[in-house]
């Protein structure tokens, strides 16, 4: 088969679709062949060297895909060759084939295209665990995104909604506009507009409930003092650095919580309870229609590096794909 590889870390032009070996599905995994992956921040740093896949992962990019079962290997149940699925990996979407523990397989929800079913699972998965079963968002309150135009964001945005919260988002203010189409309900334009006073304002005084923070110590004293009593900010991301300063008497007279968390490192059984809660709770509210998958723009598989290119400018919104 062929895959990106990534014979030596670089720029875009480090990816290079090449013959490799093909996977086999072991015990309780099954083997997809690939229609489309999605391009995440996580592979622009897999490409430049700075984020290598766990232990037992494939070495190409790629952490969700959509496509068809072609085998199933030992101890796998509910699975056939011929299903429609779109998966959850820790890494080697970007290939025509690839296998996947059977517990991270979630169905094509209905009335989505197998094609942009790829642009699905991470940001489904991640949104998921972080905003809804960590930091327990609940009918009411306000959820603050940062980076409300990113896959993540204008997932976030559509989940909060559906769930009943009132959503705040920060963006390029020439995404605001679409960002408000898929429910936000007030947009900040992160480089005119002080994200904190713009919070307070909106809410009275009273801060957001939960923040989803792609941003990590650059927004880490901003996120706090725009937290609401008893708030829960999650850090998913580092965009902004690794280290920042945390007023802890502010949290402490807020009661509120840090949460910081990530999702290809962890154990199986862990990733397979998420895709559950995806499935269960998520999938209806995407059949529904009240939760789409938001596709930017496609592009070849083996022109992988045009996709990262366009990734890096930001200018995207929504989801980036690879298409077979």
């Amino acid at each position: 088969m062929h895959a990106i590889t990534i014979p030596k870390p670089g720029g875009p032009e480090a990816l290079v679709w090449a013959a490799v070996p093909d996977p086999e599905p072991g015990p309780g995994e099954v083997l997809v062949e690939v229609r489309s992956s999605a391009v995440n921040r996580a592979d622009l740093l897999q490409r430049q060297g700075h984020y290598p896949p766990p232990p037992g992962a494939p070495a190409y990019p790629g952490l969700e895909c959509a496509g068809v079962v072609a085998a199933v290997g030992p101890e796998v149940t509910g699975w056939a060759v011929g299903d429609e699925v779109c998966a959850l990996l820790a890494g080697g979407g970007y290939a025509e084939r690839v296998a996947v523990p059977a517990g991270q397989l979630l169905p094509v929800p209905a009335g989505v295209d197998l094609v942009d079913a790829a642009a699905l699972p991470e940001v489904a998965c991640t949104v998921w665990s972080n905003v809804v079963q960590l930091a327990r968002l609940a009918e009411g309150e306000t959820l603050l995104v940062h980076g409300g135009g990113s896959g993540i964001g204008t997932f976030a945005i559509q989940l909060g909604v559906a769930l009943g919260a009132t959503v705040v988002v920060t963006a390029r203010a020439t995404k605001n506009e679409r960002l408000r189409e898929l429910g936000a309900a007030h947009t900040i334009d992160y480089a005119e507009q002080d994200f904190v006073e713009e919070v307070r304002r909106f809410t009275d005084g009273r801060g957001a409930d939960v923040i989803l923070d792609i941003m990590g110590a650059a927004y880490l004293p901003g996120n706090v003092a725009a937290l609401a009593t008893g708030g829960r900010l999650v850090v998913i991301g580092m965009q902004g650095g690794r280290k920042g300063e945390l007023d802890l008497g502010m949290l402490l007279a807020k009661r509120a919580s840090v949460h910081a968390t990530a999702l290809r490192s962890r154990p199986l059984a862990e990733k397979a309870e998420i895709v559950r809660g995806v499935r269960e709770q998520v999938w209806p509210l995407v059949e529904s229609g009240k939760v789409r998958p938001v596709v930017h723009a496609r592009a070849k598989m083996a022109e992988a590096a045009d996709a990262h290119r366009l990734v890096e400018t930001s200018d995207h919104l929504g989801k980036v794909l690879l298409v077979r």
